[in-house]
């Protein structure tokens, strides 16, 4: 292979690794089905690893994709049409397609919608399914990230969640859920499942589950601009929340790595890094969907943000404050999760720490706690300001065991390497 080629070859890595979700999404939207949709995602890839080293890589990529997707998908129905003449899905597809326009042209998408990943969100949080299922499937198809990715989110098992996907494409086949956008007065009863969907995506980019790398910027990216779409499409006083929470987190991650790529502890970050555009948008949010009253998890988060966000250093931080939102949070959402950041917030209080071990180390006897990486490092960290090292030890241990991310492993064990007795 020569220099050109496999230049080519590393432009469509890169355009596979940036686009692949969105022109699945498109083909979804144009063929009706997850499977169909999938290889002809795959044979599109195919197509350009074939032809582009010896036409060049076309002017719109994505449309091109797309296009021959749609066209692969076309070629392989009409071959089953010969031994089933009463395929009634052949004429739902062909009627889809405009015969005239060539791949690669951008006459190819003028049935598609402004967003079709944002549309194939909402499609996938139909109601007919439940709820772990609905975002369950939405991260898998919609946005790519692995089974093991979701399954770390849910603190469930791969196979359990593996299961779990199979079982909402087969309900969304069977009950023959058709793929459109809902009507405006069905979008409200959607909403918390696909901003549950949006928010575990930003996660899965603000910190990396698993990998070399702490973050993917990809996905904090993609999960922000589809909350802009979706305050533009339904601007409910939650979206503008969840934005606000999404904002306020990005606007620290300047400062949460070195320039290796080393986790740095927020008490260790410099503030001045923090970007102050976003602290600014962020707040404004906040303020905006306090002020309507009809807010939630997403909008009480983003509140505790902006109480990090407003200290112009981590000792001015307003721990009782961030205390009382943690409290108002649980009663709108209770998780261990909530009260495992609670218990940390109490312990950073005047006199707290005692407290605050005790809440963090009866959570851990819960048995979705005990696989839970950061609940052992919270304990590791709060023995070790407490002066009981040997504890310290043994949670950070613990911690580093059950942590697949390689930045927090390398941060855990210069924690462990810091003990001393």
């Amino acid at each position: 292979m020569n220099q050109a080629d496999k230049s080519l070859h590393q432009d469509i890595d890169r355009i596979y690794q940036q686009e692949s979700r969105r022109v699945f999404a498109t083909l979804v939207h144009l063929l009706g089905d997850f499977d169909l949709a999938e290889e002809a995602l795959h044979e599109a890839f195919k197509a350009a690893l074939e032809q582009w080293p010896e036409k060049g890589m076309p002017e719109y990529p994505y449309t091109w994709l797309v296009s021959a997707g749609r066209y692969k998908a076309i070629d392989s129905i009409r071959r089953q049409k010969r031994f089933d003449p009463l395929d009634q899905h052949m004429e739902t597809v062909e009627a889809l397609v405009d015969e005239s326009a060539q791949p690669g042209e951008p006459a190819a998408t003028s049935l598609i919608m402004e967003d079709d990943r944002l549309r194939l969100i909402f499609t996938c949080c139909h109601p007919a399914l439940a709820a772990d299922a609905q975002v369950a499937l939405t991260l898998r198809e919609v946005c790519g990230l692995t089974t093991e990715e979701i399954a770390h989110a849910f603190l469930t098992p791969p196979p359990t969640l593996a299961q779990r996907i199979v079982r909402a494409k087969a309900k969304i086949r069977d009950a023959k859920i058709p793929y459109q956008v809902p009507e405006k007065e069905e979008l409200p009863a959607r909403l918390h499942s696909v901003l549950r969907v949006i928010y575990l995506v930003f996660n899965e980019g603000y910190s990396s589950s698993a990998g070399a790398s702490a973050l993917r910027l990809d996905l904090a990216a993609e999960a922000i601009r589809l909350t802009r779409l979706l305050q533009d499409l339904l601007p409910e006083p939650e979206v503008s929340g969840l934005l606000a929470l999404m904002l306020l987190h990005e606007s620290r991650r300047p400062a949460r790595t070195d320039a290796q790529g080393e986790l740095i502890a927020l008490d260790q970050q410099d503030r001045q890094l923090w970007n102050q555009a976003l602290i600014q948008e962020g707040s404004a949010l906040v303020e905006q969907a306090l002020r309507a009253g009809r807010f939630g998890a997403y909008t009480l988060q983003a509140a505790i943000s902006a109480v990090h966000a407003e200290a112009t250093a981590y000792t001015d931080t307003d721990w009782p404050q961030i205390v009382g939102l943690y409290d108002a949070l649980l009663r709108v959402e209770a998780s261990s999760i909530i009260e495992l950041n609670r218990a940390i917030a109490i312990a950073m209080c005047a006199g707290g720490l005692q407290n605050g071990l005790q809440l963090v180390e009866a959570l851990l006897e819960k048995e979705e706690m005990q696989n839970y990486h950061l609940a052992h490092a919270a304990r590791a960290d709060l023995c070790r300001r407490n002066g009981d090292m040997a504890q310290a030890r043994r949670s950070y241990e613990q911690a580093l065991k059950q942590c697949r991310q390689e930045p927090e492993k390398r941060f855990i064990e210069r924690r462990l390497a810091s003990l001393t007795y």
